[in-house]
């Protein structure tokens, strides 16, 4: 299953920026902690999460996590 980071805005909407970064199951704008998204909102690369100067969602990190086989699993 493929996931994206998707945006969620600041109290005044696009103008005031990204408040907080979610994850997204495909290319969905229902992040994994259940919060509706802007469908428009910038995404980013599910291998960014954690390096944008934004914080990230705890909620939909631990369910990212949980979803997402760890690398080292796939070297044994």
């Amino acid at each position: 299953m493929m996931h994206q980071m998707r945006a969620e805005y600041g109290a005044g909407g696009p103008p005031d920026g990204v408040r907080l970064w979610h994850m997204v199951r495909g290319a969905g704008s229902v992040a994994m902690c259940g919060r509706e998204l802007d469908a428009a909102a910038p995404v980013r690369e599910a291998a960014d999460w954690g390096r944008t100067p934004e914080l990230c969602c705890h909620t939909c990190g631990a369910y990212f996590l949980r979803e997402t086989p760890y690398l080292a699993a796939e070297h044994q």
